[in-house]
């Protein structure tokens, strides 16, 4: 054995920044939905990820006992928070087109609930299934995010759906949505200030 270390003193590499897992565009929505048809337990799962903005671990827990009036109460598992989300239209029909004899929503094909792990290799055969390879269950909550920062809503509205306790990292799911935005009002703002 050597006795000094030759790698002492010298600093590791540091890899790369990365934006995590890729936010889901329209046209990778779209073509999900294309191939999965309202009924399937697909197009379900697609609706609640990207309708709720919530994690995986959370939408293989929910069930009908979970909505009353049109209100989805979901207590996170990673964080403990409790949120109230309405249900939205896309959710809704996707629910109502599914049986309602399991406690959960999204069950197996032998009718038990999913785990995390389980649910998310699923969920990657799917978007195979509809040409989306490399997305993920969680790159539609950060779509969801993206979707509602470009209707307008605060980061704290956003919060409220998502449950991030942070608004930083809300801020940094939707910087992206929030650019273009500003930078369309601001270039509109420019032409009405000129004409």
């Amino acid at each position: 054995m050597h006795p000094t270390d030759p790698t002492d003193g010298i600093k590791p590499a540091r890899a790369p920044k990365s934006d995590g897992f890729q936010t889901w565009g329209e046209d990778e929505i779209a073509a999900f939905r294309k191939q999965h048809a309202v009924g399937t337990r697909a197009r379900l799962a697609l609706e609640l990820l990207l309708n709720t903005a919530q994690r995986r671990s959370d939408i293989v827990r929910m069930g009908r006992q979970h909505v009353k009036d049109g209100v989805l109460t979901v207590r996170q598992k990673k964080t403990g928070t409790t949120l109230k989300i309405p249900v939205h239209a896309d959710l809704k029909t996707a629910l109502d087109a599914m049986p309602s004899n399991h406690m959960t929503f999204l069950t197996t094909s032998s009718g038990k609930p999913f785990t995390s792990a389980g649910f998310g290799n699923l969920f990657r055969d799917w978007c195979n299934e509809a040409g989306l390879e490399g997305l993920s269950s969680h790159g539609l909550r950060k779509a969801a995010c993206r979707r509602l920062a470009e209707a307008g809503a605060t980061e704290k509205q956003i919060a409220a759906i998502s449950g991030h306790k942070s608004l930083n990292e809300v801020a940094r799911y939707t910087r992206a949505a929030d650019q273009e935005r500003l930078a369309r009002d601001a270039m509109r703002k420019l032409v009405e200030d000129a004409g």
